[in-house]
């Protein structure tokens, strides 16, 4: 609705239809914008360093958090698997302690992470217990354990990796697939997966990975019997993992991603995903409501994570805010095969607000004006 919110001391202070603005020191005037929770991204890759070789995992195919979150309206990261236990305290001090983004994290069964390679296919380095004594330790920035890039034809790797779930009471983010033939997807949801457990890239097209849409454009009915069970669907756009000929049929036919996220890191930014903004503009163009498209990129990730202090303006809360005006135009937006669809809106970050404090302003909404 159209409602005031006040921030003081860092906190929403108060939500309610009429605030006297005598009452702030600074008004930020929204009018006919979107005042929405600070976006969460559910699935990026921040453990940026200069690393040759070592991909994501201090290396250079991932991205310092701050320079791509705010301008997208987003606070709140969660690195998906980049680094593993290993290699966890040089992540958490050189980004997650060191960025004004929120960063959390899902630890990597891998106890080296993302480091590419041999080192994501050693199923020798992927201790579930290590791991989730490791998550344990640290309850603060790890909210999950990820498995990623496996292509063997095992389920020793997907098994690890829900048991350090299960041993640290903590969701898993299965990036599955790189196997050919495929595993099945279904035997990985009915009979491998628990309830809250996550399977990311979730409208990805790959030679390698069983797709949720079959030949024909239809949505495997074992798919929605997976989302009666409790398996969460992430998107994970990233560089090579969204496919208009997955993502169109299946929202038509109802079925949507639990979280809208990026799979941010140098491949998925520089293509069709670009950011936070873009990516979810996508879903308005699909046809989804501003309220439908900033569930599925707040409060739901918020409760993925458990982690319900996030994704909301309720208040007592971190006055972490996004506030956005809606473009109308020509508009193309990509997949991750150059195809495109046409749109005519297209959400634009014109303030972030992170904990009660302004970090992006793209049209100086809270600065001073001067006369010319």
């Amino acid at each position: 609705g159209i409602m005031d919110i006040a921030i003081g001391d860092g906190k929403i202070a108060l939500v309610a239809q009429k605030i006297n603005e005598k009452e702030g020191k600074k008004v930020i005037d929204a009018k006919e914008m979107y005042v929405t929770p600070g976006i969460i991204d559910l699935h990026v890759h921040v453990f940026h360093g200069t690393n040759a070789g070592q991909d994501y995992m201090n290396g250079p195919n991932a991205v310092a958090p701050d320079g791509f979150s705010f301008r997208a309206g987003v606070t709140t990261v969660v690195d998906a698997g980049s680094a593993g236990w290993r290699t966890f305290p040089d992540f958490k001090k050189q980004t997650i302690d060191a960025s004004k983004t929120r960063v959390l994290a899902f630890l990597n069964i891998v106890g080296e992470g993302m480091r590419g390679g041999p080192f994501e296919q050693n199923t020798k380095d992927m201790n579930a217990r290590q791991t989730a004594e490791f998550a344990l330790k640290n309850p603060n920035e790890i909210v999950g354990i990820k498995l990623a890039h496996y292509s063997g034809h095992e389920w020793i790797p997907t098994d690890s990796t829900v048991e350090a779930g299960k041993l640290s009471n903590l969701p898993v983010m299965i990036d599955f697939g790189g196997a050919n033939p495929a595993l099945s997807i279904e035997e990985l949801f009915m009979k491998h997966l628990r309830p809250g457990d996550i399977f990311t890239h979730c409208y990805a097209s790959l030679a390698t990975r069983e797709a949720i849409v079959d030949e024909k454009g239809k949505v495997k009915p074992f798919v929605f019997d997976a989302r009666k069970k409790g398996i969460i669907f992430d998107l994970g756009h990233g560089g090579g993992s969204f496919r208009w000929s997955q993502a169109i049929p299946a929202i038509e036919q109802g079925f949507l991603p639990d979280a809208i996220s990026s799979d941010l890191h140098i491949g998925s930014m520089n293509g069709g995903m670009k950011d936070m903004a873009n990516l979810m503009s996508k879903f308005l163009n699909l046809g989804l409501s501003v309220q439908e498209v900033i569930l599925r990129s707040t409060w739901y990730p918020a409760k993925i994570i458990n982690r319900p202090e996030l994704g909301n303006l309720s208040v007592g809360t971190e006055a972490d805010v996004a506030i956005f005006s809606i473009r109308k135009g020509d508009f193309g937006f990509l997949d991750v095969s150059d195809e495109k669809i046409k749109g005519t809106q297209k959400l634009e970050a014109e303030m972030t607000i992170r904990a009660g404090k302004i970090v992006w302003d793209l049209n100086g909404l809270g600065a001073t004006v001067i006369k010319k």
